[in-house]
């Protein structure tokens, strides 16, 4: 039905090729598939930075099609940041048109002897070739992109580094262009440093050209087709259509009344400027500024993402999301959504993940160093990394690097990355998911939004969570189409022209898990890395300071431990990050 193929890429010989995709891996894609390539083909005791680390670039399963909102791509790894596993996940056209043209992944070994090179992987319908690029070193990406633009067809989309990943910042993160005309480098797999890793490769970017390729399709294309237009109708007639209808800046207040808005460094639960904070304000500009809301890649039907413009009109960045609006505004102490705007835009330009480096910030901050709510000063800093200024690159790398650096206890990771926005006092079982998924303090591991929760559920609504977030960040489908296990089901089955079952995807969201879990076991994690830290369990937030991490260790280890009974309300589920 599909010849598809992988992609190898040999940093050190400088070669690409493509070989057949193993029929045993059909319904593997994005995080399962890449769990699985590193898994089997990564030392788990690897420097990250070294030549032996592994970067993977797979699409998910239903990416490339016409099915709604599908076209995501993970990229995977062993991570600077925690040194274990890690996969980010982003949208942007190159998962698509990666499935497009064929191809299922991919890999990238090896380095360049000259650490000084710059290199490009571009990838054709009828060609792969890696070629010199040293005319983009430290380009920043939006000038990368641009420049990109003038030397490739309109077709094409890009997978870049900035800056931060050539230098190899474990804050750094991975650009995909987005489905806008003017390809912007605005979607990131940001958590977990991977865009170091690509610039430990020599590798600044990854042209992808299907040229006019069409979408991927059954040879029974009838079912495929109209299965997807009902399921589209749906979700549109649905109230999930609504709840991103402006974004997930829209989620603010909210977030701020169950004290998971943190502010100064999570010294707090909630924002004296939420007002000033909230996406509202976002919107309001629209009327006045222009932008809006839009999908960041082709065939999306959420669209959940804003365009923000400045005071004159001009483009300033895209999306201004909670998570930013959270870790380098409120947890800075920033108040204005404005400021919050041009340090996400330097972020992006840089390579950066906003929740790693406001972290960072905030911990320098309640050092003592600067200022609480110092807008200027953190765009200085950012500015600073780009640099490689010793203060630069100590923030660059993150919060544990910073929080080394000046002395400072008070330093809220999991598996040493920042913890997002989501406090685990008040969700604990959130808190749960950041100290058992292999991802450490990643919200898009498990997210749980139930701040009554009763401690015996925590576990497994921790472990049910990840699984159907492992499921969906291997299907392609982006977590706010909020797909269920048989959703996912449903049209792996009418695209391949065969039965999956529930069952089986769920088999595939906890083989990933367990892919991962391996990986750390063999990176040298154990359970005392399931833990957070003192300021998170000791220190409180909320009425009297009284909420506090206090789950014991047994339920935490229960998340992993082994699989719980399948219950009818997982089939239910839905995917939630």
């Amino acid at each position: 039905m599909f010849d598809d193929r992988l992609i190898r890429v040999d940093m050190t010989n400088l070669t690409a090729t493509a070989e057949p995709y193993p029929e045993a891996w059909k319904l593997l894609g994005g995080r399962a598939l890449s769990a699985r390539i590193l898994l089997e083909e990564c030392d788990p005791q690897c420097d990250p930075l070294g030549p032996d680390n592994i970067l993977v670039m797979a699409p998910g399963v239903m990416s490339g099609t016409a099915a709604p909102t599908s076209g995501r791509i993970s990229i995977g790894g062993k991570s600077p940041l925690t040194g274990g596993i890690k996969e980010a996940n982003a949208g942007g056209n190159p998962g698509q048109d990666l499935m497009k043209l064929g191809y299922r992944a991919v890999v990238v070994k090896g380095q360049p002897a000259d650490a000084n090179k710059r290199y490009a992987l571009e990838v054709r319908k009828d060609s792969l070739e890696v070629v010199e690029a040293d005319d983009t070193k430290g380009m920043w990406n939006y000038a990368l992109i641009e420049h990109l633009a003038t030397k490739y067809a309109e077709t094409a989309s890009f997978i870049s580094i900035g800056p931060a990943g050539e230098m190899k910042l474990s804050g750094a993160s991975v650009a995909c262009t987005d489905a806008d005309q003017a390809r912007r480098p605005a979607r990131h797999a940001a958590r977990g440093g991977l865009g170091a890793v690509m610039g430990s490769k020599g590798l600044k970017f990854v042209m992808i050209d299907p040229e006019k390729t069409p979408v991927r399709r059954p040879d029974d294309a009838k079912p495929f087709f109209a299965h997807t237009k009902a399921y589209t109708k749906g979700f549109q007639d649905s109230p999930k259509a609504n709840m991103f209808k402006f974004g997930t800046s829209s989620i603010v207040p909210v977030a701020n009344m169950l004290n998971t808005f943190p502010y100064k460094n999570r010294t707090e639960g909630q924002s004296p400027d939420v007002a000033t904070l909230e996406g509202a304000r976002i919107v309001e500009s629209f009327e006045t500024r222009g932008g809006g809301m839009h999908n960041c890649m082709t065939g999306c039907v959420v669209q959940c993402s804003n365009i923000v413009h400045d005071a004159d009109g001009n483009y300033k960045t895209s999306a201004l999301e909670f998570e930013t609006l959270t870790l380098l505004g409120a947890n800075c102490g920033i108040a204005s959504w404005e400021d919050v705007a041009d340090l996400d835009r330097l972020c992006d330009e840089i390579g950066l993940d906003t929740i790693e480096t406001g972290a960072a910030i905030a911990i320098f901050m309640d050092s003592g160093e600067m200022e609480f709510g110092d807008a200027e000063g953190a765009k200085r800093i950012l500015h600073e990394i780009a640099e490689g200024t010793e203060l630069g690159k100590a923030i660059g790398n993150g919060a544990v690097s910073i929080g080394k650096r000046q002395k400072h206890a008070r330093v809220p990771v999991a598996k040493g990355q920042a913890l997002p926005a989501w406090d685990p006092r008040p969700l604990k079982a959130t808190g749960v998911t950041y100290c058992s998924s292999p991802m450490g303090g990643d919200h898009t591991a498990g997210l749980i939004v139930n701040p009554g929760m009763p401690p015996e559920q925590f576990a497994q609504a921790s472990q049910e969570s990840q699984l159907i977030n492992a499921a969906c960040d291997s299907s392609g489908f982006c977590q706010f189409l909020q797909p269920t296990m048989p959703e996912i089901a449903e049209f792996y089955s009418v695209l391949y022209g065969e039965a999956v079952t529930r069952e089986q995807v769920a088999d595939i969201g906890w083989q990933c898990l367990l892919d991962e879990w391996k990986f750390n076991e063999g990176a040298g994690f154990t359970a005392a890395d399931d833990v957070l830290p003192a300021c998170i369990t000791d220190e409180g937030i909320g009425p009297d300071h009284s909420l506090k991490f206090d789950v014991a260790a047994d339920i935490v280890a229960q998340a992993k431990a082994e699989r719980f009974p399948e219950r009818e309300e997982l089939w239910t589920t839905k995917a939630t990050g």
